[in-house]
């Protein structure tokens, strides 16, 4: 597989926070790896506010919505992000701690069990895999026809490719996408580009490359982060209900889309 790790330009995906510190590291490799908790952290007025929690995490399991403000983690109180880290990082693989929380104008308590600390793949399938594909935030089509959003690709199968311009294995990709939806494309397949790159750069690229597919850009990273992207390409399968069946990060010079494409279509499409 090939891959371009280096995030999308601008971008600092902080999915699934909280790695054991070095002075905890011995402690939580005899355990299984580094404690896991399962959120990413903001900081505001009120303190430590939950931005992201990682579907299926220990967080997640326990009750932590986003939006929560964290008061106190394994016994100890926090008020910035640094704080949380060093309370889940004081503990193991297996153990439960208790974390307390302020949600609107009351406060909770949730006991949750620390998991072992997922790869990033890992953690972009638990997010993604299985939910409904999640709504597209300020995108803007740049060339062919860029869909609105992702409900209006209901009945579809969407390839959604998170791409770049610098980015050397997304350019061996776009043909083969390219292919699929010259070949599948009247019979329901709709791949769609995506870069955080200045729109005129990604019209003019996407010109020279044959994209003839819907390409758009995501100014901000709004989107790009909301799908968890944390390296280029990333590859999200869409099927004709808007679910997320697959996502592959990297280009796979081995992986059959066709085979992919093929079985989604012959899916039924849902009921209006």
């Amino acid at each position: 597989m090939f891959t371009a790790k280096r995030l999308a330009p601008g971008l600092a995906v902080a999915i699934g926070l909280l790695a054991a510190s070095p002075s905890h590291e011995a402690r939580a490799q005899s355990v299984g790896g580094r404690p896991w908790l399962g959120v990413a952290l903001e900081s505001d007025s009120q303190g430590v506010r939950v931005g992201h929690v990682t579907r299926g995490s220990p967080a997640d399991a326990a009750g932590v919505h986003e939006g929560d403000h964290l008061v106190r983690v394994a016994g100890a109180v926090v008020s910035q992000a640094s704080d949380v880290i060093r309370a889940v990082a004081a503990n193991a693989v297996g153990d439960r701690i208790q974390i307390e929380f302020t949600r609107g104008q009351g406060t909770q308590k949730a006991g949750a069990v620390l998991a072992s600390f997922p790869s990033q793949d890992e953690l972009v399938r638990m997010d993604l895999v299985g939910a409904p594909a999640p709504t597209w935030r300020d995108t803007q089509g740049v060339s062919g026809a860029f869909p609105s959003s992702v409900a209006a690709m209901r009945g579809h199968v969407v390839l959604l490719d998170f791409w770049a311009t610098w980015c050397g294995p997304c350019r061996v990709s776009i043909p083969k996408l390219e292919a699929l939806q010259a070949r599948y494309g009247a019979q329901g397949l709709s791949v769609v580009g995506i870069s955080t790159e200045d729109a005129a750069d990604v019209a003019l690229f996407a010109q020279r490359m044959g994209m003839h597919y819907g390409v758009g850009v995501d100014p901000h990273g709004a989107t790009t982060r909301t799908y968890s992207v944390f390296s280029l390409p990333t590859l999200v399968v869409i099927d004709r209900a808007g679910k997320v069946r697959d996502v592959a990060v990297g280009y796979d010079p081995s992986a059959s889309l066709d085979t992919t494409v093929k079985a989604l279509l012959a899916e039924p499409s849902p009921a209006p």
